[in-house]
């Protein structure tokens, strides 16, 4: 299928799906006359899976690290390499430590908000 297929069946943009390619979590082949890229129904499954984990908060270099080690269970993502879970677990220790940066942040910033009602 071409890229506007992909497209449409993803709903994710054309430019995007490129953005994917250049991060190397999306290799698509090349049509030989034209050059066109040509995808198929697993690139379909691999956009999903790379959407899934930006939604969890990985990033493009952390998900080209993890994509090739996980495969679809029904509605959830499965790892099948063991050590994506060192990995997983790593990116989730992250994500706990931006979560208390912020709430400090926040907590700041509260205590300058209380002081202006003085």
């Amino acid at each position: 299928m071409r890229i506007g297929e992909l497209v449409r069946r993803t709903g994710v943009s054309e430019r995007l799906l490129r953005y994917y390619e250049e991060q190397g979590l999306l290799c698509p082949s090349r049509h030989p006359g034209s050059g066109y890229r040509e995808y198929t129904d697993s690139h379909v499954d691999a956009v999903r899976r790379i959407r899934s984990l930006l939604a969890a908060g990985l990033g493009t270099s952390a998900i080209a690290a993890v994509l090739p080690c996980l495969e679809t269970d029904g509605e959830r993502l499965a790892p099948t390499c063991p050590d994506v879970l060192g990995q997983l677990r790593a990116e989730r220790d992250r994500i706990d430590r931006a979560m208390r940066n912020l709430s400090e942040s926040r907590d700041a910033l509260d205590l300058v908000i209380t002081a202006a009602g003085r």
